[in-house]
């Protein structure tokens, strides 16, 4: 079987190992190839999902991209345990260990300047939902509700669901200007679509920011305090992640 690798990430050389179970794309544990000052993260994958054309097709399988993208945060994430690691894009993919440190050199400089960045930080993730209002229940077929009664009704739930996301929208600003004071940077991402994330609600913030690690408690305490009370909203953090949102060549990008 013609294999290749898939590049996880880059990293400086560091003290500790991966953990002996960890298992990455198609379950193959990863291993450390070294280049100079740098160190990349890999695994052997086929060529029959990996090569340039039968990839296209596998990028369209949800299942199959679902798969692949938990199995390279699964091996990001363990990084994260012992190093500041520079995530690599979803599928970067080399023809074999020579294009591999091809790889690395030719971003060298690159990946130098974002590891020095970013070593000692983490990435947590922020998001506001405003939870649509339950609807007013329906009148029993007997006693049907008149035409006035109706536009009533719909009128609330629409002022509700209104006032639901102008609140959402005044917490979510708050927030963000609150957390970017306590991190060395923000950053903004689309909202979410609920038939992507499975999330209830209507996705009103979705931020990431730089925290340095030994600042993370205090962040996310900050976090806890600013929590709106009440129903209609709900706050989730993520993290600590290998910092993704900042892993380009300047913060904010």
């Amino acid at each position: 079987m013609n294999e290749l690798r898939y590049v996880y990430a880059v990293t400086r050389h560091f003290d500790g190992a991966l953990p002996e179970d960890l298992r990455g794309i198609a379950g193959e544990p990863p291993r450390l190839l070294s280049h100079g000052d740098l160190v990349a993260v890999v695994s052997s994958v086929s060529a029959d999902d990996f090569d340039e054309i039968p990839l296209r097709a596998r990028l369209e399988d949800l299942d199959w991209l679902t798969g692949t993208a938990r199995a390279h945060q699964a091996v990001v994430g363990a990084l994260t345990s012992v190093t500041c690691p520079l995530p690599l894009r979803l599928a970067t993919v080399c023809r074999d260990d020579s294009g591999v440190r091809r790889l690395l050199d030719a971003g060298r400089d690159r990946f130098v300047r974002t590891l020095e960045r970013l070593d000692g930080r983490v990435e947590w993730g922020v998001k506001v939902y405003a939870e649509t209002p339950a609807r007013e229940a329906d009148t029993p077929a007997d006693a049907a509700p008149t035409g006035r009664e109706y536009l009533r009704r719909r009128l609330n739930e629409r002022r509700s669901r209104e006032g639901t996301w102008e609140l959402a929208d005044a917490v979510s600003r708050r927030l963000h200007e609150e957390l970017s004071q306590r991190a060395e940077a923000g950053m903004l991402h689309r909202p979410q679509q609920a038939q992507l994330s499975n999330a209830p609600g209507h996705n009103v913030l979705n931020a990431a920011y730089l925290v340095p690690r030994e600042d993370s408690t205090a962040f996310v305490e900050c976090l806890d305090r600013l929590r709106p009370d009440g129903p209609g909203l709900r706050v989730e953090l993520t993290g600590p992640w290998a910092p993704y949102s900042f892993a380009g060549e300047e913060d904010g990008r």
